[in-house]
């Protein structure tokens, strides 16, 4: 095993004054797997007191034992190991975080505490040999490819429910599956997320989102009965059937969706919005049957998209992204109907920055739906048109006419009248780059005056249909 000559030096520190020091965690779990650690946590028979005498250079500032010893390695995850204290917890009154924390007298009391098997071994090192300490057979579960919790699985689940979770995201990064009891405690606690921070869920999520085999990961949630607890709007797509453009219900086309968008390692946003993009068809379902409909699903998705993750608490710029993405992957890129003009305005609408995302998800939602090809030629020729616009975009910068001149030209106030006729000044413009002129919109401005509120809001949404699918 290749040991990180700080993690050597630190725990070899503790044994010449005495104490005993492992490896332990996942980062032994990682090494039994031949992967690099991605991170490293040391347990010692040292007090935090002694630990911190032993490392002046440290710190010490949680309730849980562990004390940060400062190296000076150019790693980022070596530059702090974390050496925490043998310990045992108390009950966990809060399903999440224990309500006292005592020191062990053994490693094996401190590995007894741990979630699961495979997290769950000790490394020792002694004069340059490695030992591994396996009370609970994490290396059969490793060698099995399962996820099974450290003693009485009902009880684990009790103490920290978030470890449910957990569960899930271990079997979908390792690619292993959940030990069957391990799987009918998660079952049977389930409900016991209600009570874990929307953060801490979010996180965990996040993790799985961003694994290879995401689609994995989501079909698990729903399988234990957790993700009625996190997103249960997703669920609503189960068994739900689609027309004949589809081969597939509504929630394995989410999903399959999802699998194409980790394939190609999109980001975050793109793989939220490939599960996330037809949320709303459920509701929006007409009929039964080949020729079912679903107008208006993509405003429908965006909104639950919208609330669900405002439920997470995820970044406020994450939810704004993905529920625009969501909103516009219908966007049409058929040749006959799309103009150097549309295409202006979808990318006005939807932001030079999210477009190559947007066209992502499409394919996502295309591959999602059945069909062979990702990218067919209708749609490379979309991202020719969408290439050229982009070398020459249009914002509301260099338009040739402002608010504040329309209310000079027309002696009217501030007011949504204002803020109409500037937007149909804009779609003038994307429509023609060449009617930028201040002549022209000034006369525009005149025009548009003469029409109703009504005819004004019924030409913008004129305007808009033309990227609308």
């Amino acid at each position: 095993m290749k040991i990180p000559k700080e993690i050597q030096l630190v725990i070899k520190e503790l044994q010449s004054n005495g104490f005993v020091a492992y490896g332990v965690g996942g980062c032994v779990r990682d090494l039994l797997l031949n992967e690099e650690p991605k991170d490293w946590d040391i347990t010692t028979s040292a007090a935090p007191d002694k630990i911190q005498k032993i490392f002046p250079d440290s710190f010490y500032e949680n309730r849980f034992f562990t004390v940060g010893v400062r190296t000076k390695s150019k790693n980022p995850a070596l530059k702090i190991i974390e050496v925490t204290t043998f310990r045992s917890e108390a009950k966990y009154t809060d399903k999440r975080h224990p309500d006292a924390v005592k020191p062990a007298k053994t490693l094996r009391e401190d590995l007894a505490r741990r979630d699961f098997t495979v997290n769950a071994m000790a490394l020792e090192m002694q004069n340059a040999k490695c030992k591994i300490i396996d009370p609970f057979d994490g290396q059969k579960d490793l060698k099995g490819k399962l996820i099974r919790a450290v003693g009485n699985p009902e009880e684990r689940f009790s103490e920290d429910a978030l470890r449910m979770m957990r569960a899930v995201r271990l079997a979908v990064q390792l690619d292993f599956e959940i030990e069957q009891k391990t799987g009918e405690a998660v079952k049977q606690k389930a409900g016991l997320l209600q009570m874990i921070a929307k953060e801490r869920l979010a996180d965990e999520l996040r993790k799985i989102i961003m694994a290879a085999n995401a689609d994995y990961g989501i079909e698990l949630l729903r399988e234990y009965g957790l993700l009625m607890h996190i997103m249960p709007e997703l669920e609503e797509g189960w068994g739900v059937g689609q027309n004949k453009h589809h081969k597939y219900t509504v929630w394995e086309h989410n999903l399959r969706s999802l699998r194409y968008a980790a394939g190609k390692g999109y980001g975050f946003e793109v793989r939220m919005a490939a599960l996330l993009h037809d949320i709303g068809k459920p509701r929006a379902k007409r009929g039964e049957g080949p020729d079912c409909t679903f107008y208006g699903h993509e405003v429908i998705s965006a909104k639950m998209a919208m609330a669900a993750l405002e439920r997470l608490r995820l970044a406020k710029d994450e939810i704004e992204k993905i529920a625009l993405l969501v909103r516009a992957h219908m966007f049409n890129y058929d040749p006959e109907v799309v103009t150097d003009a549309s295409v202006r305005r979808l990318v006005a609408k939807v932001g030079v920055e999210n477009m190559r995302e947007l066209v992502q998800l499409r394919e996502a939602d295309r591959i999602g739906s059945g069909v062979p090809k990702a990218i067919p030629y209708r749609l490379r020729h979309f991202m020719f048109r969408v290439e050229k616009v982009l070398a020459k975009p249009i914002s509301r910068g260099i338009m040739k006419l402002n608010g504040n001149e329309v209310m000079s030209l027309l002696s009217i106030a501030a007011g949504p009248k204002v803020g109409a006729i500037l937007d149909l000044l804009f779609e003038d413009i994307l429509d023609n780059p060449m009617n930028n002129k201040k002549e022209y919109l000034e006369r525009r401005v005149k025009a548009l005056n003469e029409l109703s509120d009504q005819e004004l809001a019924e030409l913008r949404k004129k305007a808009q249909a033309t990227y609308e699918g």
